[in-house]
């Protein structure tokens, strides 16, 4: 444990799974965390149990990690503020902790996805509603990290964005483990948008795995996915190359792929013929990419792009559209040169 840690305090805002895994990634380094929860009763239960029964089974939570739904005992004295709340729920989340707030500190964000009507990013979320943004810093927290595997401490890369170096670098120091390596971007806007939008590519790659079409099928899907994805983000003013980093292609990669995503396995459910309400109703978790879906489409259509994957998956979750039809009119498309971005 290093004798002074960069920070004296950190509170991490939600009590679910990666809100979990970041607190003892801090912990780790010798850094005081507090976790708030919203919920007073599964605070309570976490309090008991030391361990989420429903996000990490077997996982305990060490004593020295305060868990508490009092936000003003969460939120005194924090040199650190890390989001790590559904992004749909990131605005009515911080309502409730804005005031307590102390001013100047840092706030990152490992939230991936785009609030619905607004279509602003998690950091734009939190700094519309605390006010007085220039106060302070923000950063993205991002990258391909299965919870679990982070528990076992099992290799992993993130990249911590900030528009502040200074704050990137700070942030970077702080999630370093032995098992963690984080890398620094200036391109915020690219790392948020990535991280929003490759959980519809997600569900899409979920609905072929449900159709079983194949590995080429599945291969195909991610690299028209991530083309796609690249051209709304240099249409927003994001750079290409944070499409093709640990943000990028890493974290679409391992979304795409891993049996335990929620996205994935949400698109997965649907091709085998269950219906989303179906699925949602059947699931503890909050499958961020069907919302994000819907604002991924309006950037598209603001911007006046093309991204026939994310269109797609919006006529099969919102349209009524069968899966199967949906691949059937992405094969019928036009030919035409590949391009990227």
């Amino acid at each position: 444990m290093p004798p002074n840690p960069p920070c004296r305090n950190a509170t991490i805002v939600g009590d679910g799974q990666m809100g979990i895994v970041l607190a003892l990634v801090l912990e780790t380094g010798g850094v005081p965390v507090t976790i708030w929860g919203r919920s007073a009763e599964h605070v309570a239960a976490l309090q008991r149990d030391r361990m989420s029964q429903r996000h990490l089974p077997g996982i305990r939570i060490p004593e020295s990690i305060n868990i508490t739904s009092d936000e003003r005992e969460a939120l005194s004295g924090a040199e650190l503020i890390v989001c790590a709340v559904p992004t749909q729920f990131i605005r009515p989340v911080f309502e409730r902790v804005a005031s307590h707030i102390p001013s100047g500190v840092g706030i990152v964000s490992a939230s991936k996805g785009v609030e619905n009507n607004t279509l602003l990013r998690p950091t734009e979320v939190i700094a519309d509603v605390v006010g007085n943004a220039s106060e302070h810093a923000y950063a993205a927290l991002c990258g391909p990290t299965i919870a679990e595997e982070l528990t076992h401490h099992l290799p992993a890369t993130m990249v911590a964005a900030s528009e502040s170096q200074d704050f990137a670098v700070l942030v970077q120091t702080l999630f370093t483990a032995p098992w963690m390596r984080i890398y620094t971007l200036t391109d915020l806007l690219g790392v948020e948008l990535a991280g929003a939008t490759k959980n519809v590519i997600a569900i899409a790659a979920g609905i072929v795995d449900g159709l079983e079409l194949g590995y080429n099928a599945k291969s195909a899907l991610l690299s028209r996915g991530l083309a796609e994805i690249t051209r709304l983000g240099v249409a927003m003013g994001a750079s290409a190359e944070t499409f093709f980093g640990i943000a990028g292609v890493g974290d679409l990669a391992t979304t795409c792929f891993s049996p335990v995503g929620r996205n994935r396995s949400c698109g997965e459910a649907l091709g085998r013929g269950r219906t989303l309400d179906e699925y949602l109703h059947s699931t503890q978790s909050v499958v961020e990419g069907v919302a994000t879906t819907r604002s991924v489409m309006a950037l598209a259509r603001a911007q006046r792009i093309e991204m026939p994957i994310t269109a797609a998956v919006h006529a099969v979750l919102f349209e009524g559209l069968a899966p199967r039809q949906a691949i059937a009119r992405l094969m019928e498309r036009e030919p035409k040169p590949e391009r990227i971005g």
